[in-house]
């Protein structure tokens, strides 16, 4: 299993010293979520030679690998014209992470939930598209559920993943989207099980259950919106110790695939760049200590 840091919280720093601190906090593996000179959201990717040559130079002198992309596009629309754009973007995505030497990329549906039915058709019609060029370049694309996607919840979205039949697409479950993906429920046991053996990633971060009274105020009431948080261990309502314990009765850790290779848990803390040094560590302990004993 593959411990990443996202480092959305540091991006600004800049593409050596962003690796030099993922290194200084004990982390073997970079999730390199959209950055404005790489992947940024929905535009064109960017990664000019001069960029990629930089963040090999620091990989090569830190130790840090990249574990997986993150891209955002609107690959399902619900506009054609925008999903034709998506898949462009994807093209191109994939051409860098090939040359990168990164077999995982993982994404959204995106979408709007208030057009599913056009949303999933687009969704599908892209896969239809891009299916044959993962296969080909040996890219393992991981699929989760966003808040404000056209599908929002767990065990639907694995569906989709599953209808695929393709060991190129796998499931990722986002901790702090856990109310969204059952509706405010939070079981989130039942949904990693439900996932079962396409679950390949897991982004770590608490959020509020934002389905209680008041968990968020949010002016004008009724707005269109969706809410969520990506906090550190402990500062939200999700269940942790059934997350846990079901990852290691799943035998998560020491899960491969044909695609990719190892499994994939990410630190995943947006929001507090200041409590980064603490919290950084102590998530990647916390980790350790709950899936590899250590």
């Amino acid at each position: 299993m593959k411990i990443a840091f996202d480092v959305d919280v540091i991006k600004g720093l800049g593409i050596t010293k962003m690796v030099e601190q993922v290194a200084d906090w004990g982390y073997k593996y970079i999730e390199q979520s959209p950055h404005p000179q790489i992947n940024p959201f929905y535009k064109h990717p960017k990664a000019g030679r001069d960029v990629l040559a930089e963040y090999q130079r620091a990989l090569k002198a830190t130790g840090v690998e990249i574990s997986s992309f993150i891209v955002v596009y609107r690959w399902s629309g619900p506009g054609e014209d925008r999903r034709r754009a998506a898949v462009k973007n994807w093209r191109r995505m994939i051409e860098i992470a090939v040359e990168m030497g990164v077999q995982v990329i993982n994404t959204e549906l995106a979408g709007n939930p208030n057009e599913p039915e056009i949303c999933e058709e687009l969704w599908y019609q892209s896969m239809e598209e891009l299916l044959p060029i993962i296969e080909r370049e040996g890219i393992r694309m991981e699929i989760q559920s966003h808040p404000w996607d056209f599908c929002e919840l767990s065990n639907e979205t694995a569906d989709m993943v599953k209808s695929l039949r393709s060991d190129n697409v796998t499931y990722l479950y986002s901790v702090p989207h856990t109310f969204y993906y059952d509706q405010g429920r939070g079981d989130i046991g039942n949904m990693l099980r439900y996932a079962g053996s396409d679950l390949s990633h897991v982004l770590i971060a608490d959020t509020m259950n934002h389905t209680r009274p008041c968990r968020y105020i949010v002016n004008p009431p009724g707005v269109d919106a969706a809410v969520h948080q990506h906090m550190a261990i402990g500062e939200g309502e999700v269940d942790f110790a059934t997350l846990f314990q079901t990852l290691r009765d799943m035998e998560f850790a020491s899960r491969t695939f044909k695609v990719g290779g190892e499994s994939i848990i990410c630190t995943s803390l947006f929001g507090y760049p200041e409590r980064m040094p603490a919290q950084a560590v102590a998530t990647r302990e916390r980790i350790e200590k709950e899936l590899l004993s250590k």
